[in-house]
């Protein structure tokens, strides 16, 4: 089963806790702090594979977690990271922040990867806190929690060539005569349902071709299969129309080739304006000649390179095969319209990950909410007052203690972080 496009639930891992020990070894008589630091957590890494050929697996299984990194130990010894987590997608998907719509990166070719979400880091021991008037930090830091987004999985096949034309003129017989492929081949419509792929090796060369289906009148609407594989052609080269010349079905030429060329402009102009060879399949089927000579002396008004084939045949095959390979190598890439990229930089943006916000809730209560304030009220240890000292300091170095003020803050009002309420005292 083809599946061209997935949405997941990815999340790293959580960074380690860093630990509160101290060295209590005989005949050590000034031990003191020896808490080691939190191993990060491991990342969510997307690599393209040149083995795979759908996003199939990834439709049915909806969440992935990386592993948390593990907490530090006594001895100044590190907490083991945690193991990152790579999903293997085929080449050509395009990975995309549901939340902004913007792209992550394209997997265009085999062994490219992103990070899509980045492990937390590891907190800080209580080794790193001891000063000339702190001697023993009964505290640590916590590990920041990992990064969990949605993203939508989007593949786009990665061919030279592409076919297209109506259902049943001779595509996928096409493909099967000119590459190593076995598709279905059917005298009904829609025999093929999904595209495929083959290589096509010709003069100590090779060029990908696909058979893309489903393309009819109101395709670019989502008729039939709709818009569901036009985008499969986005990124071929050169386009092959192939058009049944015999009117065996009782179909006009003309009228077909002008309808598949009016859906490729309305679903995207660029796809138009590629490189076109038209392949006039069933020749040898042939029974009006004036009709096939009306056909030809339309092509040459329209500019049209026409070969004259027979799939099935194996008529023409070659000629058609050698003006498809000149024009895949004399193919320059169009500047195409980008797309909005993610902003990397910005998600791990450390000014923000400091920034204290607070507001008074409707039951008269002040919050105070910030990343970096949740990690270090989580590695506050209320029973130590150098570990109190040190969170209210933060808070008052951000902003947060004029913050609340400056709502209506005065002695005796609560204040809320997290989940915990306090009695705000002044100093």
């Amino acid at each position: 089963m083809f599946v061209d496009r997935a949405e997941i639930t990815i999340k790293s891992g959580n960074g380690g806790n860093g630990a509160v020990t101290f060295r209590r070894d005989p005949y050590v008589p000034d031990g003191g702090p020896d808490g080691g630091d939190g191993g990060n957590g491991g990342s969510v890494i997307f690599v393209a594979d040149r083995n795979l050929r759908t996003l199939m697996d990834l439709k049915y299984k909806r969440k992935y977690s990386a592993e948390n990194g593990q907490p530090g130990m006594k001895r100044n010894r590190y907490g083991k990271k945690g193991q990152d987590l790579y999903i293997k997608v085929p080449v050509g998907t395009m990975i995309i922040d549901k939340e902004t719509g913007h792209l992550m990166k394209d997997l265009t070719h085999d062994g490219d990867s992103v990070v899509a979400a980045k492990g937390g880091r590891g907190g800080k021991g209580n080794v790193h806190y001891k000063s000339s008037i702190r001697q023993a930090p009964n505290f640590a830091e916590a590990g920041t929690p990992g990064k969990e987004r949605e993203v939508i999985l989007e593949l786009k096949l990665i061919a030279d060539v592409g076919l297209l034309g109506f259902p049943n003129v001779g595509k996928s017989t096409l493909l099967s005569v000119c590459t190593n492929s076995k598709p279905k081949i059917a005298g009904y419509h829609f025999t093929t349902i999904d595209p495929n792929l083959g290589v096509v090796y010709l003069h100590d060369t090779s060029f990908v071709m696909a058979d893309i289906a489903g393309i009819i009148e109101g395709a670019s609407q989502g008729a039939g299969l709709g818009f569901k594989f036009l985008k499969h052609i986005e990124r071929t080269k050169v386009l092959i129309h192939v058009v049944d010349v015999s009117g065996s079905e009782g179909r006009d030429p003309i009228e077909d080739y002008k309808k598949i060329n009016a859906e490729l402009a309305q679903f995207d102009k660029r796809l138009a304006e590629k490189p076109q060879i038209v392949a006039a399949n069933k020749s040898d089927l042939v029974y009006d000649q004036d009709k096939l000579d009306e056909f030809m002396e339309f092509m040459k008004k329209e500019g049209r390179e026409v070969y004259l084939i027979s799939a099935a045949a194996h008529q023409g095959i070659d000629s058609l095969l050698d003006a498809a390979l000149l024009k895949v190598e004399s193919y320059v890439e169009p500047d195409d319209e980008p797309m909005t990229m993610f902003d990397f930089e910005a998600d791990e943006n450390e000014a923000d990950y400091k920034l204290i916000s607070g507001y008074l809730d409707e039951d008269g209560v002040y919050v105070l909410e910030g990343k970096q304030l949740s990690k270090i009220f989580n590695s506050t240890n209320f029973t130590d007052s150098g570990s109190i000292r040190y969170l209210y300091k933060y808070i008052e170095k951000q902003g947060g203690i004029k913050l609340l003020r400056g709502l209506g803050l005065k002695e005796g009002d609560t204040v809320r972080i997290e989940d915990f309420e306090f009695e705000f005292t002044e100093d």
